[in-house]
């Protein structure tokens, strides 16, 4: 066969193969000033900086006070995981409906770089602890670290976040989506006391050989008085390039997950959201979630 003939033969691949990496692994730009830079007629917003441990991660953590008063047992609050994309989905329309109702100090766990995501820091963050095996990679970044990062949260983030507005200690909330969803998941296994209600949007399940599908298995069911959990799945994320969502389908995954810590006493529930892929549950999880927890569905 002649090189040319060859070169006809391979081309379209190749330019196929690239077009698919370029899918894989979308560039992400810079974000714009968010509410907290603008201002908003319904909260007020202020931001502090915290270092990982390890002195090899930056923080940035936005709180959202309502102007509306509290009520008598303070504020509920939403911890959301990805702040800096989380933000960026915040506006003062949605802030107003929210404090219509009972709105929440909103506090935004992010991280000090101007794109919406912190690609090696989440995954390093955000993913458990695979034990005696391997902690996956997922295009080239190292996670397993998610209990380092649970502490800094626990220890500094969240008293420090409490501090700026009365908020009601029992009505915590955490909102996480993919990894974020893998941190919601296992802060529910290892501390479940640490808030009340847990949101799980498109969690990464098949991450570590379905790890948190195994875990949920062995746990028991005396820690989890009163707790709400929350799965939120997509259909759109078939024939998926993501390692992690790859094997039994995600929405197979959540039904079994939530049917599972159902039988442990978790007041789990499982939603479908039909046609929407894995990036585009990130937003319409959040603002589902936001609403939730302020009552204003």
């Amino acid at each position: 066969m002649s090189l040319r003939v060859m070169l006809a033969w391979c081309l379209p691949a190749i330019l196929l193969l690239t077009a698919a990496a370029g899918q894989a692994k979308p560039q992400l730009k810079p974000l714009g000033p968010n509410i907290a830079d603008t201002g908003s007629e319904w909260y007020r917003f202020r931001s502090a900086i915290f270092d990982s441990v390890d002195g090899q991660r930056h923080y940035k953590v936005w709180v959202g006070i309502p102007k509306a008063a509290a009520s008598a047992g303070g504020y509920p609050a939403l911890y959301m995981l990805d702040g800096n994309a989380a933000m960026a989905r915040l506006d003062d329309k949605l802030l107003q409906r929210m404090s219509a109702a009972h709105p929440p100090v909103l506090v935004a766990v992010g991280y000090q770089t101007p794109l919406p995501f912190d690609v090696s820091s989440r995954a390093w963050d955000y993913t458990p602890d695979p034990g005696s095996e391997s902690a996956p990679r997922i295009h080239g970044h190292k996670g397993g670290h998610s209990k380092a990062f649970r502490q800094l949260l626990m220890s500094q983030i969240i008293p420090w976040a409490e501090k700026q507005a009365a908020v009601n200690h029992q009505q915590r909330s955490l909102w996480g989506h993919s990894f974020g969803g893998l941190f919601v998941l296992e802060t529910l296994y290892q501390a479940p006391e640490s808030f009340r209600h847990y949101y799980a949007a498109s969690p990464s399940l098949g991450w570590g050989g379905d790890m948190m599908l195994r875990q949920a298995q062995r746990l028991s069911g005396t820690a989890f008085d009163a707790r709400t959990l929350k799965l939120m799945e997509g259909d759109g994320n078939s024939n998926s390039d993501r390692p992690e969502l790859r094997g039994e389908d995600g929405q197979d995954r959540n039904a079994r997950l939530a049917q599972i810590l159902s039988g442990k006493g978790v007041k789990a529930s499982y939603k479908s959201y039909p046609g929407l892929t894995h990036g585009a549950m990130f937003g319409t999880s959040l603002i589902e979630t936001l609403l939730s927890v302020s009552g204003a569905e």
